[in-house]
């Protein structure tokens, strides 16, 4: 590790429990979500310098995430490879409680939606980050988070209405 990182290990650290949160978002895969985060830490410790103190840490590694996710489906694309995830036959002759219910039926409505959308949704509604703050993250303007944001929770609403859930 560089000389430059050790300020921010500790600090990255404690960003690890939303770094995992948001790239499982994103990948909708654990294994996936698991070195997306690996990488992206892995990226913020090499290139430590460019982190400007006083800013904020998490929008600087959920920027970072992002660009290796893009980078990521990009080569898939190229390869032309299809992953399944593995989690889709986790619960196969599992007895479910209702809270398992609910929660795969918000699984697959997040499936429904693209990933820009995951995206903005992972930030502001599973992060809590400000519209501005995503906005700077995604490198897109408020406006454009805004309207993602609302087209997401349309399409959220109408999945888990039509799935028989009721929308939180």
């Amino acid at each position: 590790m560089n000389q430059s990182a050790e300020p921010i290990v500790e600090d990255i650290v404690a960003l690890l429990p939303r770094l995992r949160r948001f790239a499982r978002t994103i990948t909708r895969n654990h294994s996936d979500a698991d070195d997306l985060v690996q990488v992206a830490v892995e990226r913020a410790l090499l290139r430590a310098a460019q982190w400007q103190p006083g800013s904020r840490l998490d929008s600087w590694l959920f920027r970072i995430m992002k660009n290796a996710w893009i980078d990521e489906v990009r080569t898939r694309i190229r390869r032309d490879r299809l992953f399944a995830p593995e989690e889709a036959g986790e619960h196969v002759g599992v007895a479910h409680t209702q809270r398992q219910i609910d929660a795969m039926a918000v699984q697959q409505a997040m499936q429904r939606l693209n990933e820009e959308q995951r995206m903005v949704v992972g930030l502001v509604l599973v992060e809590g980050l400000a519209y501005k703050e995503a906005a700077a993250v995604l490198e897109i303007p408020v406006g454009t988070v805004t309207s993602r944001l609302a087209r997401a929770r349309e399409t959220l609403q109408a999945v888990l209405v039509d799935s028989g859930q009721e929308p939180a």
